[in-house]
């Protein structure tokens, strides 16, 4: 299937590793140049240089804390200036620590609101008037499962990732008019660095055995296995596509089948 996205210009956050790695490398093989995004300078710069050399795309590196007003609005004047547009806007964030809502201070909830949710009001108020002015572009953010059925022991993520799909769904009325389209999906357990960090934080936190806690997460999901981020990326870079023309105001769940609700 030709997705049509060949020639668009994507930027894509978080994307040194994991799911965001995955979703530019994705991009990427379908034509896209790209902007990528993540705090750490040397595992970017080695996505840049894998993801370059694999599709033969132009692929901007830009190191940013997303937590920061300063590093989004120089993350994106950083793009333009490089490219002259942004087509596709992938936010992506790194998870909270995990603990019961009433484990964290005050501290805990701060950062996680400026990393989860005002990292994306920032990325969409400052790119969606350049898509404006173009004529449209696709907004697709990458929460979590969590935002669809509240997790024990994932009290800021349930809070926060909820947060974004609600963002996006009132994005997605406001910016049709302007062709632009808002999308969600929400991610289960994938095999990535991240669901490696939370079965040894949950083994941590429990004194339970890790590798016990690798196979609740398995026992959870239907198809008896852990995703793999390309399975999520093949989703993104479909509802970013003309061939998704008609979506938007989604919350997708790409989750094996772990959630319950219909």
């Amino acid at each position: 299937m030709d997705l049509g996205l060949t020639g668009k210009v994507a930027l894509v956050c978080g994307a040194s590793r994991g799911l965001g790695r995955a979703c530019a490398q994705r991009l990427a093989q379908e034509g896209v140049s790209l902007a990528i995004c993540a705090r750490r300078a040397d595992p970017l710069e080695q996505a840049a240089r894998e993801i370059r050399a694999a599709c033969n795309v132009d692929v901007l590196p830009v190191v940013a804390d997303l937590s920061r007003p300063q590093d989004v609005e120089q993350t994106a004047r950083t793009t333009l200036e490089r490219f002259g547009r942004i087509d596709i806007l992938i936010t992506n964030t790194g998870g909270p620590p995990v603990g019961t809502a009433l484990d964290f201070a005050d501290v805990h909830w701060e950062q996680a609101f400026q990393g989860l949710l005002m990292s994306v009001v920032r990325l969409c108020r400052d790119i969606a008037p350049v898509m404006r002015e173009q004529g449209g572009g696709a907004i697709l953010c990458n929460t979590s499962f969590t935002a669809r059925e509240p997790d024990p022991g994932m009290g800021l993520s349930n809070v926060f990732r909820a947060g974004v799909v609600a963002l996006a769904k009132t994005l997605s009325r406001e910016l049709a008019a302007d062709g632009i389209r808002v999308n969600c999906v929400c991610p289960g357990p994938f095999d990535t660095e991240r669901m490696q960090e939370l079965i040894d934080q949950a083994a941590k936190h429990s004194g339970a055995k890790r590798e016990d806690i690798a196979r609740r997460w398995t026992d959870r999901v239907p198809l008896g296995r852990l995703l793999d981020p390309q399975e999520l990326a093949a989703m993104v870079a479909f509802l970013c596509s003309s061939q998704a023309s008609g979506i938007t105001g989604t919350a997708i769940p790409v989750d094996g089948g772990l959630l319950h609700g219909l």
